[in-house]
């Protein structure tokens, strides 16, 4: 549904895109994340047609963007970033303009207005001037138009952007009803979105794919992936430190110090390998006074640092870019 082939974007000296290769299926929600700076609004303008690549390839449904744009937009909805609109129109007004801009009109155009405005719940301010919805409305009203002619593939640059929880609720569950039958790529920094609807994630640092897998092989990659967390009162903790850090599928363990006469420790496996049973039993023999104990998931925000590069970092290449 979107193949990308060795796709760049350079700005005079400096290349915001670096040959990125990229596939995306139906029925795929791909969760696309990086640092700021690291070339992902600039990889869905492209996608979108709002940029031309310096080099490489975007089809969309087989329909190569650059050659042939219209008939590329014609099967994508496209969400960008800031959810611009038309600040004097009432949500009403601007979704019947973008149904006669798709090509619908009398009943159909109506049709099309009504089921994108429920699936968003733009009712209550249907015929509110935009420019007086709060930042949450303004992006339903956003998605409410890339979603409007039931596109098969959509590109949403932080659809949740601005949302209550209760929004970013309703808004994920659409996502997910959507995408059976369509190729999703949502840009976000929301690493817990990932994990709620995505069904892969790629993470882009300096313009280059550095990991592309689902969410679950991500979290296998984190340094807590399956270590252990277990909070014991403070006079049981050196004997339990002592006692686990000796246990031979145990990596080294930390302590997180006292807090209302309990300690956390945490212990990291060798190699990922599963340990919660064994420190459970070792706490059961011991008759330890076990306040939590749990394996942990893995952190994708830990994947997340380790890959990319710090803003520091980043700002510093790219001024020697600029230099040279």
């Amino acid at each position: 549904m979107i193949e990308i082939e060795n796709l760049t974007k350079s700005f005079g000296p400096i290349a915001a895109v670096r040959g990125i290769d990229l596939k995306v299926a139906k029925g795929e929600v791909l969760g696309f994340l990086g640092p700021n700076g690291a070339g992902k609004s600039t990889t869905m303008k492209i996608i979108a047609g709002y940029l031309t690549p310096t080099t490489g390839t975007v089809r969309i449904t087989g329909i190569d963007v650059e050659a042939a744009p219209q008939s590329a937009q014609s099967v994508l909805g496209y969400l960008p970033e800031g959810a611009p609109a038309y600040g004097d129109m009432t949500p009403h007004q601007f979704l019947n303009f973008i149904a006669e801009v798709r090509g619908f009109s009398g009943n159909g155009a109506k049709a099309r207005v009504a089921t994108a405005a429920e699936k968003t719940e733009l009712g209550p301010v249907l015929s509110q001037p935009i420019d007086t919805l709060s930042k949450g409305f303004k992006r339903r009203v956003g998605l409410a138009q890339a979603i409007l002619h039931d596109p098969p593939v959509l590109v949403m640059d932080e659809p949740t952007d601005g949302l209550d929880p209760n929004q970013k609720f309703s808004v994920r569950k659409l996502i997910r009803e959507m995408a059976a039958e369509k190729a999703i790529i949502i840009s976000t920094h929301l690493l817990e979105e990932v994990e709620a609807i995505c069904t892969r994630a790629v993470i882009i640092d300096r313009g280059q794919v550095v990991t592309d897998g689902t969410p679950a092989e991500l979290l296998t990659r984190s340094r807590h992936y399956n270590a252990v967390t277990l909070c014991v009162p403070a006079a049981q903790a050196a004997r339990a430190k002592e006692l686990i850090s000796a246990h031979s599928k145990v990596h080294s363990i930390e302590d997180s110090g006292e807090k209302n006469s309990f300690v956390t420790l945490t212990a990291f496996p060798h190699h990922a390998e599963l340990i919660i049973e064994d420190i459970s039993a070792m706490a059961a023999h011991e008759k330890w006074d076990i306040k939590q104990l749990y394996a942990e998931a893995g952190r994708l925000d830990e994947v997340f640092r380790a890959l990319t590069t710090s803003d520091s970092d980043r700002a510093r290449e790219r001024n020697e870019s600029v230099a040279a």
